[in-house]
């Protein structure tokens, strides 16, 4: 059940647990995927989708970002909808269409990665999406965290 209220203390540790989830994807995605196709995209020019401290600290950031607006719009739409299937599926497609399509779209529309990359990373994201909001719906659904 979600908690007409908002809780701060619940919807922090539940956007740290979805993170783990997130931060295993975008890295698996990352390295897996898109690095040698955008190093290839860049003909291997050294200093281009390169990983130091800094750019981990900063990957960090933008995880914990993405997982708190997945986290959020979940419970916005599953205290209006109810903790369900169909949540799940929606709150994942709005987080995913505005932060992912409109990022990749607009990186291969700048010219700054090849438009076939976005047959791999826009999907895998799709899923990434859906499968955190699926486990903030079951950790919404536990309610353990809510006082």
């Amino acid at each position: 059940m979600i908690n007409q209220n908002f809780v701060f203390k619940q919807f922090a540790v539940i956007t740290l647990i979805v993170s783990i989830w997130i931060n295993i994807s975008e890295v698996f995605r990352y390295f897996i995927f898109v690095m040698p196709r955008v190093k290839s995209f860049f003909l291997n020019q050294s200093g281009v989708a390169e990983m130091d401290f800094g750019i981990f600290s900063v990957w960090g950031f933008w995880d914990t970002l993405l997982t708190a607006i997945l986290v959020f719009i979940f419970w916005l739409y599953a205290k209006s909808f109810g903790n369900n299937g169909k949540s799940v599926l929606v709150s994942g497609l709005i987080v995913w269409s505005s932060v992912f399509v409109i990022f990749w779209v607009a990186t291969a529309n700048m010219g700054l990665s090849s438009w076939k990359i976005l047959l791999i990373t826009l999907p895998l994201s799709l899923l990434e999406m859906v499968v955190g909001a699926w486990v903030a719906s079951k950790l919404y659904a536990t309610n353990r965290w809510s006082s």
